[in-house]
């Protein structure tokens, strides 16, 4: 045997044994909660250890607490998804409608400065979130909007905007100036072209980069909680769920049954979109 192919050989097994170990890792707790959520409160205190569900002791009565509203006795996550979802949605088209632009100046248009800015774009998360977050709510509370899920998504559109124009700037560098100059030789003015041609043609990376921005918005806590934990009403899931952690008299079942109403959704929007979230992500790499 040669040394490439013992190398090949040895890489390859190696390979699927790193693929083994992180889909472990990954998918086992997620599975553990899965079953602990639909399984009730007696079986878990009789048997702790148990991984499997049987049929007898299969329930979805902690889902149905969970969704449940507040005043129904139960815990309210439906309003809370509700919320979640405005904010997240909202904190996407505001994050790509700022950074579309600016993403297409930094990579196409000449301007002094121009390759250290986008350098710069990174530079914000040098400073932690806890730095920043007291300065946003005394700004934001002067604008009346410190309880508010518009005063929340636009605090998120600043911590999203940076990355934002970094993976959009990657990939529209990739894209040939000879197709927007053969649009300008036609007619189309410089909005034309962007809407028309560049946007057509960098929407995988328009959909990776928004599937991460709404990953983002979706699981933050810490801003959610400094704006909205005076206003029950607007809790976003993410609260709801710490709520639930703290809470003493919540079993277990039901803390695990909130556990995966906030991660089902972006689990299964990360599957709907995988391909395109792929593509979005790589396509910048290449720049030949």
């Amino acid at each position: 045997m040669t040394r490439t192919q013992f190398e090949e050989r040895l890489f390859g097994a190696l390979r699927w044994v790193v693929i083994v170990f992180l889909a472990l890792i990954t998918l086992v707790p997620f599975c553990y909660m899965l079953l602990l959520s639909v399984k009730p409160i007696d079986a878990l205190l009789l048997d702790p250890g148990s991984l499997w569900v049987s049929a007898k002791d299969f329930t979805l009565s902690t889902y149905e607490n969970v969704l449940t509203s507040t005043s129904d006795g139960g815990q309210g996550f439906l309003r809370l998804l509700l919320n979640s979802a405005l904010v997240s949605l909202g904190t996407v088209a505001l994050t790509l409608l700022a950074a579309v632009p600016g993403a297409y100046a930094v990579s196409r248009l000449r301007f002094f400065g121009g390759r250290q800015i986008s350098a710069l774009f990174l530079a914000v998360y040098l400073f932690p979130a806890t730095l920043l977050a007291v300065p946003l709510f005394v700004m934001f509370a002067r604008l009346g909007l410190s309880s508010s899920l518009v005063g929340l998504a636009i605090v998120y559109v600043a911590q999203t905007v940076p990355v934002s124009l970094y993976m959009l700037k990657n990939y529209l560098v990739t894209i040939p100036r000879s197709v927007e100059e053969a649009a300008g030789l036609d007619g189309c003015s410089r909005l034309q072209t962007i809407r028309m041609i560049v946007l057509p043609l960098a929407a995988p990376s328009l959909m990776a980069t928004g599937l991460y921005v709404f990953m983002i918005a979706w699981n933050e806590f810490l801003f959610a909680l400094l704006f909205l934990a005076a206003d029950p009403d607007k809790w976003t899931v993410s609260l709801g769920l710490a709520q639930l952690s703290g809470g003493v008299e919540v079993p277990k079942t039901v803390l695990m049954a909130g556990s995966v109403v906030l991660t089902l959704p972006v689990v299964l929007l990360f599957l709907t979109a995988e391909r395109l979230l792929t593509e979005g992500l790589t396509s910048g790499a290449d720049k030949t």
